[in-house]
């Protein structure tokens, strides 16, 4: 039971590291000399994937976007896990 919750731990740590490291990110890209926190990579479906089955209408689309400031947090977050 332990193992399975230092996991959930550690992801929930992850997920948190890269949401407020790519917000932050955003908040940098307009001071020029914290712009290159927001160089990234965006992949995945640009166009989402539409099935029309007349009655019901199902779109998948994911779209991920990488930047400098979300791999400092979760490298930030992967230490923090291992400190605590």
């Amino acid at each position: 039971m332990g193992r399975e919750k230092n996991f959930w731990i550690l992801l929930l740590f992850l997920l948190t590291g890269i949401v407020l490291g790519g917000f932050l990110g955003s908040l940098a890209s307009g001071i020029p000399w914290l712009s290159w926190l927001n160089f990234g990579e965006t992949f995945g479906l640009t166009d989402p994937l539409k099935l029309d089955f007349g009655i019901l209408v199902i779109t998948f689309g994911l779209t991920i976007r990488i930047t400098m400031a979300s791999i400092i947090g979760v490298l930030v977050a992967i230490l923090v896990y291992r400190v605590f």
